[in-house]
């Protein structure tokens, strides 16, 4: 098969969370699967410097943007077992200091950005000799394509390929004033309200018309598939999604093993496997000395990877540690977002210097160091459509502690669950005492070496590789293309 693969951002060229290495990994993994993949993403600032491979293609985007048309140019690289990647050159869109947002301001244009990119992936779609069978689109950015392409079809396309949108989090929609809805230069049928077009409470929606005009939906876990329908966590689409539950499957993502390995990986200072943990141990004293705690492989460690938004449970991580910090425990928190957010960790730390530690930012090295070098890692999410870094933690056996939502409840084994098989703590209600309950049961594991090392074999043996869920994509694939 031939898939064409969108999103604005695909690991290693750009990231700001989960969606970009997931979009990376799939396009490996399809090729892997002996299919045909390619990605399209936009052309961000430093790219070009970090990818000299980069080429320019003959091809010259000229699309109209309501009254206006927007030019850009095509670049692409090849690289040997991966799906080749073509980038947007636009730079007024595309060559700035942040992906969404500077200063955590989003940029006003960000209709108009991401408008112009869905056009460039259906033009591609169209015109390229690289006839796709299915067009993949991942979250806002590009889920106007399908839409587009059925205008596109009634135009007379011909044979257009089959579409499908994976939601990665519903909680962010595209949604714009109705005078943005005159970029798309789409018939005024498309804005129709009753959960049949783009149309939501007088706005633009652009994953309402993803939803709505897709062949099919998928989302990053079963459980979160499930979620999304129901008014608590549907935000405000459960509606429209009931109406299109037919097409709506829930994948739970894979993790790139390759990357995220023990033995062979150029992040961590020591490696290490569930037969030889001496390097765990080790890569947890240099962890301690880089981010300036007490080196004592003795005292149990937790750690943090995250943006600081309310999604992640930020509030009850930090009253539960105002409880916990008593303790003999130190705590490590890598991630940035809501300034109230920053400065509550930055308060921790200025009144626990030798219990606790923060970095704002993204640092893939420490990342890397942090997941293999704690002995607990700590993800009490309000909600979570899927979450990587608890799979991450599995494979370096380091305990995940996770409030049961979304992907965490279908990716962690509780020990009330299945005793023989636990991999990690769960807890259900979402409150600050319910997670510090769920640290203590943590403090209680450490104490018993041989409960710990049981905790973390099961947790290294855990597999979440994507040659597994690749094959449901392509289940997908071929239940809808023509």
């Amino acid at each position: 098969m031939k898939i064409l693969l969108a999103s604005s951002e695909v690991y290693p060229f750009s990231k700001t969370g989960g969606l970009a290495d997931m979009v990376g990994a799939l396009g490996r993994a399809i090729v892997n699967a002996g299919h045909e993949a390619v990605i399209v993403t936009p052309l961000y600032r430093g790219i070009r410097e970090k990818f000299p491979g980069l080429r320019r293609v003959d091809w010259h985007f000229n699309l109209p943007m309501g009254g206006l048309a927007e030019k850009a140019e095509l670049w692409e690289l090849v690289r040997a077992g991966e799906a080749k990647i073509y980038f947007i050159d636009h730079p007024a869109y595309f060559d700035r200091a942040g992906i969404y947002l500077e200063n955590n301001i989003s940029y006003a244009d960000n209709a108009e950005r991401f408008i112009f990119l869905s056009k460039c992936v259906v033009n591609l779609a169209r015109y390229l000799p690289w006839q796709a069978d299915v067009v993949h689109v991942h979250d806002w950015q590009v889920a106007l394509v399908p839409a587009l392409m059925l205008e596109e079809n009634r135009a007379g396309w011909g044979k257009a390929p089959a579409t499908c949108l994976t939601i990665h989090n519903l909680a962010y929609q595209g949604v714009f004033p109705a005078e943005a809805f005159a970029l798309t230069n789409l018939p005024e049928d498309f804005f129709a309200p009753d959960g049949i077009g783009l149309e939501y409470f007088g706005l633009l929606n652009c994953l309402k018309g993803g939803i709505v005009f897709a062949d099919s939906i998928t989302t990053v876990s079963p459980r979160y598939a499930r979620e999304i329908t129901t008014e608590e966590l549907g935000c405000g689409l459960d509606g429209v999604l009931r109406e299109n539950v037919h097409k709506l499957t829930g994948i739970l993502n894979g993790v790139d093993y390759a990357e995220w390995n023990t033995t062979k990986n150029p992040h961590l200072f020591h490696p290490f496997s569930a037969s030889r943990m001496t390097g765990k141990k080790l890569g947890k004293m240099a962890l301690q000395r880089q981010v300036a705690l007490p080196v004592d492989d003795k005292i149990p460690l937790f750690g943090t990877i995250s943006r600081l938004a309310e999604q992640k449970g930020v509030d009850i991580q930090l009253g539960a540690l105002e409880e916990m910090l008593n303790a003999n425990i130190q705590f490590v928190q890598l991630g940035s977002g809501s300034p109230e957010y920053e400065r509550g960790y930055r308060d921790l730390a200025a009144r626990f210097p030798n219990k606790v530690a923060v970095q704002f930012g993204y640092d893939e090295n420490l990342s890397h160091r942090i997941e293999a070098g704690c002995d607990f890692f700590l993800m009490p999410s309000r909600f979570e459509p899927c979450g990587l870094n608890q799979m991450y933690s599995l494979r370096y056996g380091t305990i995940p502690v996770v409030r049961a939502t979304g992907g965490l409840d279908d990716s962690v084994i509780d020990f009330n669950e299945l005793p023989a098989t636990a991999n990690g703590i769960k807890f259900y209600e979402y409150t600050s005492r319910a997670l510090a309950k769920a640290i203590r049961k943590a403090l209680a594991i450490y104490e018993r070496p041989e409960l710990l090392r049981q905790f973390r074999r099961n947790a290294m043996k855990a597999n979440f590789s994507w040659a597994k869920t690749v094959g449901e994509y392509l289940s997908v694939y071929k239940g809808i293309s023509h």
